[in-house]
């Protein structure tokens, strides 16, 4: 290649596009693709894979119990209580942050954002001390020697009746996470000339502020969070595990899709019907995710 054409080649956006180009086929279409491939096969790791057809799919839907009664519902109503009740408290926390002081501001943002970034186990162990199945536990301690509620303690951890509740508000109080920043940030740079111009046109309160201003201006990042917040909660794996000891948990309580797809994948390795479980995972996200374009995309 001649002078010219390295220069013209240098200069091509085709050339700036390249090394994204090349880390999303290499650690995202590639997988998938890989996933796809192995769902339709027999794949022990051990063995070549071997092409079974829609057999997995077929089992699946068909003979697997738990997945069907467990994983699939407890995945689905994990996501729908977790997603949206963490999205609405990412946007009110952001909103309520961006009122107060700069340094103030940055230290509370911190300690929200923290327990984001804490791994399912250590997050396990924080709520083990308040929902300790004995006298020592801080729940349990408070309804038997201060209130008078109950005579024995409860099992909160080994019941399947609490499992799930309990995992629910441990994740809500982790969803901080970038979605919660990204809102944070959406607020900040609002121009606050639109609330003075409104204010001139009548607008006589916050909530008017909220609904006409605030959130038509961030539209990007309430989308941002939405999608973040979708991804969140159907990838979550492992807290019922940790919660419960590190073990199953009891009547698979809290059992997820992930958890589901670990279990055959890495546990019996059955790498084909893993393969598949992630492939109707990627699915199930998918069409969730184009639920939340069609909310907070841009229509233009």
């Amino acid at each position: 290649m001649n002078e010219k054409g390295v220069k013209k080649w240098l200069q091509s956006p085709y050339t700036f596009v390249a090394p994204y180009a090349l880390l999303f086929i290499l650690l995202i279409a590639l997988p998938v693709l890989v996933a796809m491939f192995l769902s339709f096969t027999y794949f022990n790791t051990i063995q070549a894979p071997v092409f079974i057809g829609l057999k997995n799919y077929v089992d699946i839907f068909t003979g697997d119990s738990v997945f069907l009664q467990k994983a699939l519902s407890n995945t689905i109503l994990f996501s729908v209580v977790v997603g949206p009740i963490g999205y609405m408290l990412s946007f009110v926390l952001a909103w309520m942050l961006a009122q107060v002081p700069h340094k103030a501001r940055t230290i509370y943002a911190v300690i929200i954002y923290s327990p984001s970034i804490t791994g399912p186990i250590m997050m396990a162990n924080v709520w083990r001390i308040l929902f300790s199945g004995d006298e020592t536990g801080h729940l349990n301690n408070l309804l038997m020697n201060v209130f008078g509620i109950i005579d024995t303690p409860i099992q909160f951890m080994q019941d399947a009746d609490w499992l799930f509740p309990i995992m629910i508000v441990v994740s809500l109080w982790s969803s901080m996470g970038l979605g919660f920043l990204a809102m944070l940030a959406g607020v900040l740079n609002i121009d606050r000339s639109l609330y003075e111009a409104a204010a001139i046109d009548g607008m006589r309160n916050r909530w008017q502020e909220i609904f006409y201003i605030t959130i038509p201006s961030m539209k990007p990042q309430m989308l941002f969070g939405a999608v973040m917040a979708i991804i969140g909660t159907f990838n979550s794996a492992g807290l019922a595990a940790a919660l419960a000891g590190g073990t199953a948990p009891p009547q698979y309580a809290g059992w997820l899709i992930v958890d589901h797809a670990n279990d055959f994948g890495f546990t019996r390795f059955e790498m084909g019907y893993a393969s598949a479980i992630t492939v109707i995972l990627l699915l199930i996200v998918v069409m969730f995710n184009q639920i939340s374009y069609k909310l907070f995309g841009e229509r233009d």
